[in-house]
């Protein structure tokens, strides 16, 4: 499956966004809790149009993310302790990952509807770790695949983590 984007992202506050901006306007929200609101799964919100919201369980540092885009749906992999789906409608081809303070861009190879899933390994730890110290690095890794698809309900795949329970709890208006 094609990488269009694989790096660390320096995250603050624990969220990662993923938004297309089609007219320019610059409509992305911070508003991480009301992107996923009324979701089944707490881990990546996608009720803002054109963008998602992703949690990550590191507070502050680096996280290691890997975006990748495919024809179709991959499957899912048995090393991703919690994986989660969404749809979104990525209106450009040109996509920004957002972070606090930092921007990274990618290309996907066509806009419109697609399926995201998010898998995640090491949440747990790296809420534990919360931020490392200059010589340690993030416990926990994180994986967008994305694919051309009509839009469908949100689904928790897996669930493998105390956070990403607690996120879920949250969305579903729970917690």
């Amino acid at each position: 499956m094609p990488e269009v984007f694989a790096g660390l992202v320096d995250v603050h506050y624990g969220f990662i966004d993923l938004y297309s901006d089609p007219d320019g306007s610059g409509d992305e929200t911070d508003d991480l809790v009301g992107a996923r609101r009324g979701q089944a799964n707490g881990l990546v919100g996608a009720q803002v149009p054109h963008q998602l919201g992703m949690v990550t369980g590191l507070h502050t540092g680096e996280v290691p993310l890997v975006v990748t885009w495919s024809e179709g749906a991959p499957e899912v992999d048995e090393e991703w302790e919690d994986v989660v789906e969404v749809s979104v409608d990525l209106s450009t081809p040109d996509l920004t990952i957002a972070t606090f303070e930092s921007a990274y861009g990618c290309t996907i190879p066509q806009p419109g509807w697609h399926r995201a899933r998010y898998c995640v390994a090491g949440m747990d730890e790296g809420q534990e770790l919360d931020t490392p110290e200059d010589d340690e690095t993030a416990p926990d890794r994180y994986l967008l695949q994305l694919w051309p698809a009509p839009p469908g309900p949100d689904a928790v795949l897996r669930e493998g983590s105390e956070i990403a329970a607690y996120w879920h709890g949250v969305a579903r208006g729970e917690e």
